[in-house]
This record gives structure tokens, sequence and C-alpha cells, in this order.
């Protein structure tokens, strides 16, 4: 089995204390422990926080909570001070701003560690949609090799296509156009490792974490799942949450 740790911290930069934000009666951190709770592979899910209220509601919808430092840099390296607390070797990062985590997706990137001893890492992708989505700075891409592992991840469009007369990106590439999942699993020797690393020139430049693990050698497996769910990092990110939820209830799905 393995553990499951949703860091979750009261400051957020764009909205703050969103954990604490309330969407259809429960607030947006229970909405994501209740989703991890499906998931089959997890033994334990902590919400590693530096907030007891966030903390108090993590126990209310039936996870441990542990208090971290306030003066952490990344979501990781909270999720490594709390994993010192448990045994498990396979620690898995769940955003504590995706409400909407599909426990499959968990699950899938769970037994990509457990099915494949040489990974370090593990994370998952799904097929971009649309131009618009392949285009944005704002959506990350990834590009697997043919066993699925990571060989880069980039803001940019990757693989990037040969555009047309006009020097124009028309479509999305014949090759598929796979959109990041943020969701981790690291071994625990990994987890380690990678927060001791300082940040890498690659990481420096994209701004994307995953690449000073990729920098530093690590193997990244990637589970291919048949979509993202939405990510909440502005109110109206909220609002949307809470008509999507809304139009679910009413489906009785």
């Amino acid at each position: 089995m393995a553990t499951g740790i949703i860091p979750a911290r009261y400051g957020s930069t764009r909205l703050p204390a969103k954990a604490l934000a309330i969407v259809a009666g429960k607030t947006l951190i229970r909405h994501v422990v209740a989703n991890a709770r499906r998931a089959r592979r997890l033994g334990r899910i902590l919400v590693a926080t530096d907030d007891e209220r966030i903390a108090a509601e993590a126990r209310l919808e039936g996870a441990e909570a542990v208090l971290t430092r306030a003066d952490h840099p990344s979501g990781t390296d909270r999720v490594a001070e709390a994993a010192a607390t448990v045994e498990d070797g396979i620690i898995v990062n769940i955003q504590g701003d995706e409400p909407e985590i599909d426990p499959e997706v968990i699950d899938a990137v769970v037994a990509l560690l457990e099915d494949q001893p040489d990974l370090d890492l593990a994370t998952a992708a799904a097929p971009l949609e649309s131009l618009e989505e392949f285009l944005s700075p704002h959506r990350v891409k990834v590009v697997l090799d043919d066993r699925n592992r990571a060989l880069y991840f980039s803001r940019a469009p990757i693989p990037h296509p040969r555009r047309d007369g006009a020097g124009v990106i028309a479509a999305l590439p014949e090759v598929e156009a796979l959109g990041h999942i943020g969701i981790y699993g690291y071994r625990r020797d990994a987890l380690v490792r990678l927060v001791a690393l300082p940040p890498s020139p690659l990481e420096d430049c994209e701004k994307l974490e995953q690449l000073r693990a990729l920098q530093a050698g690590m193997k990244i497996g990637v589970a291919k799942v048949a979509r993202a769910r939405a990510g909440i990092d502005t109110a109206a990110d909220l609002s949307a949450f809470e008509t999507r939820l809304g139009t679910r209830r009413a489906g009785g799905a």
C-alpha cells in the first residue's frame, strides 16, 4: 500500500485560504480528501498543512493531519516533511486544490511504482482536447518514450509541429499531445533525494519542479488516463466547480 499526502497551505497566492472555501456545504479540502479516500491503493491519507483550521477540516472528512512548517517553498517540501512520519515506501502527492481528483488516477500512479521497480517517480497525463490548450503556457505538456516514461515537460507546445507557410500552428500534432496532470508518486528515497537537490537550470527556466528530477537522471513513469480534472486557482474556478457539482447531483451522477 501507499500513503497519500495532501499539501494544503493557508496562504495561497492567487486565492488565499482556498482550502477553507465552502462549496456545496463542504470545504474544498474536504472535497479533496473525500475523493482521495476512494482510491483503493492508499492505506493512509494525511493532510500536510500549516494551519490548524485546515487540519480540523481534514479530520472531519476522515483523514489524518500533520502540522508542518509555514515557510516551505513548495508543496513537495511540505509532503517530504509529513512523509517523515510514515513508513510506507510509496508516497503520493495529491494536490490540495484538486477537489475532482479521480481515485482511479491515484491508483494508476501507485500501480506504476508497484509494477516497475526501477521507476523513481510516477505521474499522469491525459490527451489535450484543443489547440488552445496545446498552445497555452498555463497547460503543462509532456512527451513520452516508448515505455511511457517522461522525456520532457514544458509549458511550450511539445511535440512541436512544423508550422504552415504562414508560420502558424493550425492544428494539434498528429503525434499524441498530452497534458500533464499534477499528481506525483515517489519512492521514499527518491523524495528525500529530490528535496535535497537545489533547483535545476531547466526547472528555473520553465518553473516546473518535475524537471529537477529529470535533470538529475530520475526515471518518471507516466500513467495515460482519459481526461484531466480541473484544479482550483481562482474564484471563478470555485464557481465553476460548484456548478459542475450541482449538475452532477441533479443528474444523479
